[in-house]
């Protein structure tokens, strides 16, 4: 895949260049890429909020996780599977039909997002989401909380996500180094 051609080059446009050289390397065009790290994971403990995290195979809740994300990258999308220390998670990324938003597919859930650079990475903003391809009102998304970035030279992660009526559905923090770059 041409680095013009890769997911995130694609969608950040020009704005691609001027992010830090970590956050590059984990959204850029290798094929496969594993990294490792640690990430604190967070979410309430409410009946709802633990079936929720079950069904849609988001990690458990525990402090200084190990963590491995494997990123495989296809010609129309990237397979994320991030697996911590309690818990594995995998994801599909891709464009939508006019290149301007990230869908991420978990589960039977598809978030879509607009991406936005700053000077430390890439602010993800929830715009929508389906679940099982019907719409999902947007006031029962609650917020999504998500950047990615590099904090001293290691690629950094941010992502809290809270329904209304259940609380913290899941927020993990951290970090990953690249350790295989096909």
């Amino acid at each position: 895949m041409e680095t013009s051609d890769a997911l995130f080059p694609t969608l950040l446009n020009l704005a691609w260049h001027d992010l830090p050289g970590s956050v590059r390397a984990m959204h850029g065009s290798a094929p496969r890429i594993v990294a490792r790290g640690e990430a604190d994971v967070r979410g309430d403990g409410n009946v709802i909020a633990r079936a929720l995290r079950c069904l849609l195979q988001l990690p458990s809740p525990g402090p200084a996780q190990a963590l491995e994300v494997c990123i495989e990258r296809d010609s129309d999308h990237e397979r994320w599977t991030r697996r911590f220390a309690r818990g594995q998670m995998q994801s599909t990324l891709s464009a939508n039909a006019s290149a301007t938003q990230l869908l991420e597919k978990l589960g039977p859930v598809t978030l879509r997002f607009t991406l936005r650079p700053d000077v430390h990475g890439v602010t993800w903003h929830l715009n929508g989401a389906r679940v099982l391809g019907l719409p999902v009102p947007r006031r029962w998304l609650g917020t999504v909380l998500s950047h990615s970035g590099e904090h001293e030279g290691r690629y950094a992660f941010t992502i809290d996500t809270r329904l209304p009526c259940i609380g913290r559905l899941v927020a993990y923090r951290g970090w990953l180094e690249i350790v295989v770059d096909d």
